[in-house]
């Protein structure tokens, strides 16, 4: 870079930098740009710190004037002469200690290098695309105090466009459900949704990632909507006539109805009570055959498929191949075959809760394709879909395109690191650091779809304890209310005879107990008459008298508005936080704040979603569409946090949150993935999922194991079983099901089992002679054991900025065999769980990545890494290997996560490479730590001459164990051994808090 003239940070005031054309400003961090050509007119760069580079840009005149980012937390301006902003004839140079931005001054376009000069990311040609943007008068929404102002309805529609090489990985983008893990060359749109939980931030295996500050629907990949099969494709039925498909459909009875479909668009139905919907939307299930019953039937839709695109094809040649993405949405059972392939093996969802799948396939222009879908809908009311992506070259798919239906500008951060932890740290810089959750959250939790009474909760609690099988928190789902109440948070007398009672049973038991609070109300309750009078209220539901399946009417409120938040927590905390706080002691431990995305009504097409939650007080919910959870959790958090005000022993909050969004880990949140279906397919997405979304900075994540909708086949077994003691081949599966789900679950943040009828309870899985049984009783206890591990874990997610759940790149990115893998992860530094999502495998392909050795965790077997292997996965045990050099503490035996103190802890160490371990601890439900009373303890481990040394204890806290001992025990390659917990043979260490070493 040939810098012609440096200007010192300290330029505070606005400095005209005038060798070009292009009009140049700079204010401190700032620069303004005002390029010559490109469709953005302003561009405004920003150094946010040594590693971090903010960039605005506008097709106006002139930057907005925002309202304060819902993501971005206030920041820090860097100190003087930590960067420089320079220009020569061709650029602008922002540079910062890690990351440069270089700025073409006749094009507007950016490269983004970092500290040695290497190029991170580079702009593609017109690179930057806006358009002007009105918010659709039927997405406005109804409240009853305030509207859509003329500057709420207008915005921009934007763009950004890169490069990237063949050899790039990106990931994050959230949480999605189609076991897709490397996002390079893929789609994603991003937005909420039950099962879907969209974050607008990207990371790349270069070392760097972008965060985009925007709330509404946004895309990765093609910026184009999905095509109808007929706007993509010449469609001819089944006998080869042009035109259209042909769709079968048979009823339970046998009638037939053949007819011709020019697409497959049966995906959403608005309610008919809808004035506005009746007036503009005319598609959905309103299109399938009239009066024809879907209950029981069989729907096939065949003919041949012709890339020819009506012009809209990429530009291949005759007879070139051309990849198609396709996006395929259903309830019920489906297959799709194209060319006598199945492209689709069987899938299933419920009705209520459809799911969408993607898949691509090589078709050629001008040759037709079969293409045939099997479809059994899941009751009445069912939906399906098949489209397409707009077909693009292998250059333009694999270029790094993100995209915004409305913003008021282009507003996003490149971070730059020197690994994926460094990146991370850098979004949690921007958006909050991680709160440390309480200890128990890592402990077991039981819940169900639904404990229907407190002596429900109370037995199956105590059933836990006389198994002694360990568990923390038991849950309380939806419907403990009176059934009209929805939204009153009041137990029901009758089945909820002396709240209190139950909730001091519970902390009898040494349980915590956690309630599902939604943001939703009954229009007949006192609450959402209060809400509603100040026009805090989505009113397009009950506009149009929407019922939902108990056959009330109601909405949701908006907790975009802070008077709003706060009358909300005030309902919740008078009905259930302080008025069941006994003695100083809540009752009350966490809340479960369901359908947070928010879900007014499931199955209802993207544009009457809006509408049903807006207009919000911020702006129209085009424009907000994806940060409700953030808000929400702010009410909850914040609202906890001010009853208490800083007295001593504050607990902990906790929430739980069915939706996710950019920096919702500042308020002590975590995400579970939602209404998944109990089918081996959704266990596997729930891998990659998990993956992706601990790599979008979020740190706590977890699912329903053993999946939440249940077939028919399984609850018609379970009810078998129970009258007749048979297991047939479908309970069989079902319990295989559950016990690979709680292994799995065993390896990530949070362990919960949930999910419908049958109940979930491990006594009501299997009997306790059974491998179902016996497996998440050795798993449950492990984890118990794991207890120092993973809460030293917790708090670096807080303190460093730690990711719990790691995908493999994260440790081993320069391996490339990594960067598709999504069915293996790190659980910490240690430990690798290579989880078995197939039923009836007994053994599984595991890769080894090749910058260390691994030992097996159960028997201390030595494997080399680089190296891919099959290996045994029988029954009751999943595969997990330890890298070399690992440090791994061992606890007690315990039934709930403070019942012992780890005065003794097993520290195992592998041999192969030096290795370190911060141990952390402190009282572990309150926020004594944020005053600094807590004590860490560093264990390092020399492979050169088998020493450990532990540290001088750092720090201390009420309760802390002033003398204890570590069982030091090695794991040689030469010499495996058994994993034991209970009396490993090893090297004793008394540790008194003073420094000291032992060879090995």
């Amino acid at each position: 870079m040939n810098i012609i003239k440096t200007l010192m940070v300290g330029a505070f005031s606005m400095t005209a930098l005038t060798m070009a054309a292009a009009e140049v400003q700079q204010n401190g961090n700032k620069v303004m740009v005002k390029p010559d050509g490109g469709q953005a007119k302003v561009i405004c760069l920003e150094v946010m710190n040594d590693n971090i580079i903010r960039v605005r840009a506008t097709s106006e005149s002139a930057l907005p004037v925002k309202k304060p980012s819902l993501m971005i937390v206030p920041q820090i301006a860097p100190a003087k002469k930590t960067y420089t902003i320079s220009e020569d004839e061709q650029s602008v140079i922002v540079k910062a200690k890690n990351v440069t931005a270089v700025v073409n001054k006749a094009t507007g376009a950016i490269v983004f290098f970092d500290a040695t000069g290497k190029q991170l990311l580079k702009e593609a040609k017109d690179g930057k695309k806006f358009q002007n943007f009105t918010v659709p008068e039927r997405e406005y929404g109804v409240r009853n105090i305030g509207g859509v102002t003329e500057e709420m309805k207008h915005g921009l529609t934007w763009q950004m466009l890169f490069d990237s090489p063949s050899d790039e990985a990106f990931y994050g983008l959230g949480q999605h459900q189609s076991e897709e893990f490397n996002m390079k060359g893929k789609n994603e749109d991003l937005f909420q949704y039950n099962t879907k939980v969209s974050i607008p931030f990207v990371l790349s295996n270069k070392n760097y990632g972008i965060l985009w500050d925007s709330y509404s629907y946004c895309r990765f990949g093609n910026p184009n909507d999905y095509l109808q099969l007929n706007r993509a494709f010449k469609l001819y039925d089944r006998r080869g006539k042009e035109g259209h498909l042909t769709g079968t459909y048979v009823d339970k009875n046998g009638k037939k109805l053949v007819r011709d479909e020019d697409s497959i668009y049966y995906e959403y139905a608005c309610p008919p009570t809808s004035e506005i919907a009746n007036k503009t939307d005319n598609g959905g299930l309103k299109n399938l055959p009239k009066g024809f019953n879907l209950q029981g039937a069989t729907v096939t839709y065949e003919g041949f498929i012709e890339p020819e695109c009506c012009g809209r094809c990429a530009k291949a040649g005759k007879n070139e191949k051309q990849l198609y993405q396709f996006i395929l949405y259903y309830a019920g059972y489906i297959k799709v075959y194209i060319d006598g392939k199945e492209v689709v093996p069987e899938r299933w969802r419920t009705a209520w809760n459809p799911n969408s799948y993607k898949f691509s396939t090589e078709l050629t222009k001008g040759k037709k394709a079969q293409l045939r879908i099997e479809w059994q809908p899941d009751g009445g009311d069912s939906y399906c879909g098949l489209r397409v992506s707009q077909p693009r070259n292998k250059t333009e798919r694999e270029q790094l395109s993100i995209w915004s239906e409305m913003a008021r500008d282009m507003d996003y951060y490149f971070i730059a690191g020197q690994n994926f932890d460094d990146v991370i740290s850098g979004y949690r810089t921007l958006t909050g650091k991680a709160s440390l959750y309480p200890k128990w959250v890592l402990g077991f939790w039981q819940s169900r779809e639904r404990y229907q009474s407190s002596q429900d909760i109370e037995d199956n609690l105590a059933e836990f304890r006389r198994r002694h099988i360990p568990i923390d928190n038991i849950v309380q789902d939806w419907n403990y209310w009176n059934l009209p109440d929805w939204g009153a948070h009041d137990f029901e007398a009758s089945r909820y005879p002396n709240p209190q009672a139950m909730l001091d049973s519970v902390h009898a038991m040494h349980g915590r107990f956690m309630i599902s609070v939604w943001p939703k109300f009954y229009d007949t309750t006192e609450h959402y008459k209060e809400l509603d009078e100040k026009g805090w209220m989505y009113r397009q539901a009950v506009k149009d008298d929407i019922h939902d399946w108990l056959g009330f009417r109601g909405s949701m409120y908006d907790a975009y508005d802070e008077g709003a938040r706060k009358l909300f927590w005030k309902q919740m905390d008078d009905h259930l936080y302080s008025k069941f706080n006994k003695n100083g002691v809540p009752g009350i431990d966490a809340w479960w704040m369901d359908a947070s995305e928010p879900n007014v009504r499931d199955c209802t097409p993207m544009w009457y979603r809006k509408a049903l939650c807006g207009p919000t007080a911020l702006g129209t919910s085009t424009e907000y569409f994806n940060a409700y959870s953030t808000v929400n959790a702010d009410a909850i958090y914040n609202g906890q946090r001010s009853v208490w005000k800083g007295k001593a022993n504050e607990p902990r909050v906790f929430l739980l949150t069915r939706s996710g969004f950019a920096g919702e880990q500042r308020y002590s949140t975590a995400t579970w993935s939602g209404d998944i279906g109990t089918r081996w397919e959704d266990m596997r997405a729930q891998m990659t999922a998990g993956l992706n979304y601990s790599m979008s900075g979020v740190p706590f994540w977890g699912m329903d194991q053993g999946g939440f909708c249940v077939e028919n086949r399984y609850v018609a077994a379970q009810k078998l079983f129970n009258e007749t003691g048979e297991e047939n081949e479908d309970l069989k599966e079902w319990r295989e099901l559950q016990a690979r789900w709680n292994q799995f679950g065993a390896f990530i943040p949070l362990f919960r089992s949930h999910g419908q009828w049958p109940t979930r309870e491990i006594w009501n899985i299997a009997p306790d002679n059974h491998p179902a049984y016996k497996s998440f009783v050795y798993y449950d206890q492990l984890r118990y054991r794991m207890m120092p591990y993973m809460y030293s874990m917790a708090a670096w997610a807080h303190f460093k900025d730690y990711t719990l759940m790691r995908a493999l790149v994260m440790d081993f990115n320069g391996d490339k065999e990594v960067e598709n893998i999504g069915n293996q992860w790190m659980f910490g530094p240690a430990l690798m769980a290579c989880p078995v999502g197939y039923y009836k495998a007994r053994n599984r392909s595991v890769y080894f990545p090749k910058q260390c050795g691994w030992y097996d965790f159960y028997t201390g077997e030595h494997y080399d890494g680089g190296q891919h292997l099959v290996v045994d996965a029988p029954y009751e045990k999943i595969p997990v290997f330890v890298r070399e050099g690992a440090i791994i503490p061992f606890g007690p035996a315990m039934e709930w996560c403070d019942e012992k103190p780890a005065e003794l802890i097993n520290l195992y160490v592998y041999e192969g490479q030096d290795g370190s371990f911060q141990l952390y601890e402190d009282e572990g439900t309150n926020y004594n730590y944020e005053k600094g009373k807590y004590a860490t303890i560093e264990i390092a481990y020399n492979d050169a001459d088998k020493t450990v040394s532990f540290g001088k204890r750092n720090g201390a806290f009420k309760g802390m164990l002033k003398n204890r001992r570590f069982n030091v025990v090695l794991v040689k390659k030469d010499q495996p051994r058994d994993l034991n917990l209970d009396n490993p043979e090893g090297k004793m260490v008394q540790y008194s808090g003073k420094a000291v070493s032992v060879k090995l």
